[in-house]
């Protein structure tokens, strides 16, 4: 900068250097072109008390852990190890026309003996058959010796033989009761995973070949508003639907898999044989999750009133109550395979909510009664994680008192070499198979609630809904009853433990035993309709040792409730409201039953709550090294992490020193020294402590004082009309602004900056003495002054 030369009084005005103009303060980083990003702090708000507990409630939401959701669930099907010939067409004209007849028999080569009926496809059966031809070398197959006979029944040899109502020809013209003994007006969801493309195809074989009444196939588009329309009274209709995890319906066709298109063709086939006027929607899942199977089951739900029929099982689990609620909508019955490898217990046959299907093995000469035996593959068993059900009760024959859900509850034929015909298409071709398998007996039981409901409405009464009460209380529990609308099968068994063999009354292999149709539908239409039992969800209840646990049991019941536990802690109770109370919780892991009694039907339900009181850990007090100066006031907030607010305390700390309520440290005038203070925190609720050590060195400060700013200028001398020079120097440490002023230069004279020194510069000078006042201040007020004498001789 350059000031050139005027009047006086512009000479006398002051010279302003600033820091942020770069101009005097190069040591203080003048110049600098960097930039600094400045953040706002972020806002601190007001945080909501927390609760003093912690409560986790498996909610109604029909949604699985995320361990259980991935679990895969199988097809509960079997199959006799051969393609059967097809039957023959004397059922065509006259749907009865086998019913007097005996199974018709076929012989399993030895070679297919060994394979496995457990999902056995006709894929697999026809590349057995192909291998066999190769090794035979041609393209035909030589009898070969038969290592056992299958047996395989019609559907009107089957309705024969649990007296269901005779099939009435095909065209003929029906009264409203012979359709309703036909299932009209109802409706069965079949729930499967994975796609059948055959699945109308496949039925209409079916109903070609057995004179049975014809399904219209009728699409639901996805738009559709829920529920469905009521169902026909006149007509079946087949429907294919693809269901989403989360319940709704969806147009992404689910991939083909052979077993489960195997499980859709003898679901949907058997439905319709029992209950042959009865609407059939098909809900396919995307995949055997059970995460998606259980959308499809939200999706029967949606789509309103009816029979679910679930051909498949996983292994049960602590999952299992969680979903209960999926089994549980108005005007709907769950019915569930009870699984197909012998005793075990499989979901969702083992939910209180749905009808578990067992097994057995038929025979049947086409007159006389059916004689039964448990079939060896037929699931059940006691679960080992749900409740004892308020209808599996002491009362019912055989039934005793049990500790847990026992399953099966009712059982039909399973067997696969006491079987069934079903057709299923591979490529263009019909081929027909010996079915069996739990699966097999869930669709038809399926269909005998379905014909059960149809015929209530004919009388103007509400659909069966759960029909436990109705089959184990109005049934079971009645001599009379029991005898006529079941079948008590008392032989076989399905594993080697004591309670895996059939006996009288109730037993696990199959339940009840198997149906009376005639008489347990007369007996089924003519019931009242009891309240169902109380459906109570479980829970994992989480709460700390020293602070007080409280829940409310969640319950679903008609009528108002009173409650009890069992399993409990000392001091736990329960309110009549539902309410959980523990005041002074221990620490351990509680299973607690909870149970809630209809105080009108006298009705129980159960549910396990697991409750777990973790010990609260201490709090935890950071220590820390800080440092201050003599008689500088210090301060200093302790970190602390606690469950609950605490109280503090200090040892070791010098005279002065306290501590505040909210844990700031405070010193008013610290005294030279090195010190340790014990800084301890003790929870007001549980009287946990923890501590901490806080070092403190008080110092004097190592940094120099800040003086203020100092100047250099030294006396010039030159001669008169000589260019002269001078510098004057600036010294700030610690300055961030300095103000410069100076008066008493002679005219003509100017300045110019560089850094901290400005230079004095006067191109002709005028014979005399002059004296430069100089004045320097900083930003803190700091000042300093000095002069400048000039001299000027003559040339």
């Amino acid at each position: 900068m350059q000031q050139y030369p005027g009047s006086r009084a512009r000479l006398s005005s002051a010279l302003l250097l600033s820091s942020s103009l770069g101009l005097l303060l190069s040591a203080c980083g003048g110049g600098d072109n960097s930039k600094q990003e400045l953040v706002a702090p972020a806002s601190s708000a007001s945080a909501a008390p927390l609760a003093t507990g912690i409560t986790t409630l498996d909610l109604p939401t029909e949604a699985l852990p995320d361990a259980a959701a991935a679990l895969q669930a199988s097809p509960s099907f079997h199959a006799a190890p051969l393609l059967l010939n097809p039957p023959d067409n004397r059922d065509a004209q006259d749907p009865s026309t086998s019913a007097q007849s005996q199974a018709r028999q076929q012989s399993i080569p030895a070679e297919f003996s060994q394979l496995s009926s457990r999902g056995l496809t006709v894929q697999t059966l026809a590349a057995a058959q192909r291998a066999r031809a190769m090794a035979a070398g041609g393209d035909s197959v030589a009898p070969m010796a038969a290592a056992s006979v299958v047996s395989t029944y019609t559907p009107a040899q089957i309705r024969a033989a649990y007296a269901l109502p005779p099939m009435p020809a095909a065209g003929s013209t029906l009264s409203a009761s012979q359709a309703a003994q036909l299932g009209a007006g109802q409706t069965i969801y079949i729930v499967n995973a994975m796609h059948n493309p055959y699945v109308a195809a496949e039925l209409a074989a079916f109903n070609q070949k057995f004179g049975l009444r014809g399904c219209n196939s009728k699409a639901i588009p996805t738009t559709t508003s829920l529920p469905l329309a009521a169902a026909s009274t006149s007509a079946c209709e087949l429907s294919q639907v693809y269901s989403t995890p989360a319940g709704g319906m969806t147009s992404a066709v689910p991939a083909y898999n052979a077993g489960w298109a195997t499980e859709i063709a003898l679901d949907v086939q058997w439905a319709h044989a029992t209950a042959p006027l009865a609407r059939i929607v098909l809900i396919e899942a995307a995949d055997a999750s059970l995460n998606s199977l259980l959308g499809a089951v939200k999706l029967a739900n949606a789509m309103g009133p009816g029979v679910v029929s679930m051909s498949f099982g996983a292994n049960e689990g602590n999952y299992t109550a969680s979903v209960d609620a999926a089994f549980s909508a108005a005007k709907m019955t769950y019915l569930a395979a009870t699984g197909d490898s012998g005793v075990g217990v499989s979901w969702p046959a083992v939910s209180p909510n749905v009808l578990a299907v067992g097994g057995s093995s038929l025979t049947y000469t086409g007159t006389g009664a059916r004689a039964e035996s448990a079939w060896s593959g037929s699931g059940g068993g006691i679960s080992a994680y749900t409740a004892t059900p308020s209808y599996q009760v002491s009362s019912v024959p055989g039934m005793g008192v049990v500790a847990r859900r026992n399953v099966a509850d009712v059982a039909f034929n399973a067997d696969p070499n006491t079987g069934q015909y079903v057709a299923v298409q591979s490529g263009s071709t019909i081929n027909w198979i010996s079915a069996g398998g739990t699966s097999l007996a869930t669709p038809q039981w399926a269909g005998l609630v379905a014909v059960a409901n149809a015929m209530r409405a004919q009388s103007g009464k509400a659909p069966l809904g759960a029909a436990h009460g109705m089959l184990y209380q109005q049934v079971a529990s009645v001599p009379g009853n029991y005898a006529s609308a079941f079948a008590d099968i008392n032989k076989g068994a399905n594993g080697t433990c004591a309670s895996c063999a059939a006996k009288a009354g109730y037993d696990t292999p199959t339940g009840l035993g198997s149906p009376n149709a005639t008489s347990l539908l007369s007996l089924a239409s003519g019931a009242t309709v009891a309240s169902p039992a109380p459906v109570l969800t479980a829970a994992s209840i989480s709460g700390q040792v020293g602070t007080a646990l409280s829940f409310t049991v969640s319950a679903q019941a008609a009528n108002p409730l009173t409650y009890s536990l069992s399993g409990a802690p000392a001091g736990m109770s329960i309110a009549a409201n539902g309410t959980v109370s523990w005041p002074t919780p221990v620490a351990g892991t509680f299973a607690v039953t909870v149970s809630a009694k209809d105080s009108k039907t006298g009705l129980s339900g159960q549910a396990v709550y697991t409750v777990t009181i973790a010990t609260p850990a201490a709090p935890k007090v950071a220590s820390a090294s800080i440092a201050g100066q003599p008689n500088v006031a210090l301060n200093y907030t302790v970190s602390t992490t606690a469950s609950n607010p605490v109280s503090y305390t200090l040892s070791g700390a010098p005279a002065g020193m306290s501590i505040s309520a909210s844990g700031v440290l405070s010193w008013a005038k610290p005294v030279l020294g090195s010190y340790s203070v014990t800084v301890t925190a003790k929870d007001s609720k549980t009287g946990l402590s923890g501590t901490g050590v806080i070092s403190l060195k008080i110092a004097a400060s190592t940094t120099p004082p800040v003086s203020g700013p100092q100047i250099t200028a030294p006396a010039l001398s030159g001669v008169a009309g000589k260019p002269l020079t001078g510098a004057i120097s600036i010294a700030a440490p610690g300055a961030s602004s300095l103000s410069l002023s100076i008066a008493g230069a002679p005219l003509g004279m100017g300045f110019s900056i560089s850094g901290m020194t400005v230079t004095a510069y006067w191109p002709a000078p005028i014979t005399g003495n002059y004296v430069l006042n100089i004045r320097v201040i900083d930003q803190a007020g700091r000042q300093a002054s000095a002069t400048m004498p000039i001299t000027i001789t003559a040339k």
